[in-house]
């Protein structure tokens, strides 16, 4: 029996490469977290200064969304997404040599860049390459590549931390070359764009947000749902080293990449899990029952338990991914191939911008209220994004 082959240009090969590339991007992003404590420790930074990397991080990724976005429609996805592979590995080059807050914002704002540049590059090659079936596919890819990617970079860069050697470079140097395989992969799929034209790429670097009509209801719904999950996940990347070390009294990298990493790392499930039902109907209901894990997750941190913290982050993390994803397919349903870099782009614009300027009010407040009541405030943000994502939604 033979298998099916895909349709879409360059084949499977093709798919998997841009899909790997792009998850990539956001595992290089996720390395240096768990080095925030060792900076903070060694290099004399507070906790307001990490919060000013996450918002660097943040704000370079939206600006290069605003901006850029559109680029692979002119330039062709291989070359704008190996652009993006490349600024995320000289951010981590920068990050080699972090000695106070300087390095850390620019190491940190190349890594946005390259997050930017991928959305409308790398995500739109894997879903122009993406194969038929599963028809979940392309959403999961789009939706879980930074909650999948950012996680694993933490963990996998936690442990090697804690037990190799140098452990200020040895996962910034082993993410580098695999990014560097990552461009010759690239490199070498089919260009999806049909007739790339340079001359028109002036024309769409002027800041836009590009949402086609017929989505236009659907995005309204995924900006909901995209400030109650990613401004909870900016929270735990900001937060996590100092939750580490309140609640579990360590100050070890791979504690704080496991706080981190309990938000989003199961959140690839949640998308197959729930592929049976309607877009619309998971979505509506993952947003609520997200909701109510959010409510769990307060009670426990305030409560000072870890355990009970921990497990309810990691069931949160798959119905934010059932609901995320989704909202992707409803989007994806109802753009048309052209206008898909630039839908994403907006997305992903969205995503940063929903986690950036929380992080960065939350960065003012740390030396006036404890990390239980900034919580707080961001559960009442949860709120506000699950209230907008459902009204939204409902049937017309």
């Amino acid at each position: 029996m033979t298998s099916r082959r895909s349709d879409r240009p360059g084949g499977r090969a093709a798919f998997l490469a841009a899909a790997l590339a792009f998850v990539l991007i956001f595992v290089a992003a996720g390395t240096p977290i768990p080095l925030y404590n060792t900076y903070r420790r060694e290099d004399g930074l507070s906790t307001g200064d990490l919060t000013v990397a996450t918002a660097a991080y943040l704000m370079a990724a939206a600006t290069s969304l605003l901006v850029l976005g559109r680029a692979s429609d002119h330039l062709g996805r291989r070359p704008v997404g190996i652009a993006a592979l490349l600024s995320s590995a000289a951010g981590l080059v920068v990050l080699l040599g972090v000695d106070g807050l300087a390095p850390l914002v620019v190491g940190r704002s190349l890594q946005g860049l390259a997050t930017g540049l991928s959305a409308g590059a790398l995500g739109a090659l894997a879903v122009d390459s993406a194969p038929p079936r599963p028809r979940w596919l392309p959403a999961v890819v789009t939706s879980a590549a930074p909650m999948l990617g950012i996680p694993a970079g933490a963990l996998v860069s936690g442990v090697l931390v804690d037990t190799g050697p140098a452990p200020r470079h040895l996962v910034y140097g082993l993410v580098i070359g695999l990014l560097l395989l990552a461009a010759v992969a690239v490199a070498r799929v089919p260009e999806t764009v049909p007739h790339p034209d340079p001359r028109r790429l002036a024309g769409s670097l002027h800041p836009q947000v590009r949402v086609p009509d017929g989505a236009r209801r659907p995005m309204l719904a995924m900006s909901g749902l995209i400030l109650a999950t990613w401004s909870l996940g900016g929270f735990y990347q900001a937060f996590g080293p100092t939750i580490a070390a309140d609640q579990l009294g360590s100050t070890a990298a791979s504690a704080s990449a496991a706080v981190f990493g309990s938000f989003t790392v199961l959140s690839i499930l949640g998308g197959p899990l729930s592929a049976r039902w309607s877009p619309l109907t998971t979505l509506r209901l993952g947003a609520i029952v997200y909701a109510v894990c959010v409510a769990g997750i307060l009670l426990a941190l305030g409560r000072g338990g870890i355990g009970p913290f921990l497990a309810v982050s990691l069931v949160t993390g798959v119905v934010q991914g059932a609901a995320v994803s989704a909202g992707m397919r409803l989007l994806l349903q109802a753009t048309p191939a052209a206008d898909r870099a630039g839908l994403l782009a907006t997305v992903f614009l969205v995503n940063y911008a929903s986690a950036a300027l929380p992080s960065l009010v939350a960065g003012r407040l740390t030396t006036t209220f404890s990390v239980e009541r900034i919580a707080d405030g961001y559960g009442v943000l949860v709120v506000v994004g699950v209230a907008v994502a459902v009204l939204a939604s409902r049937r017309r």
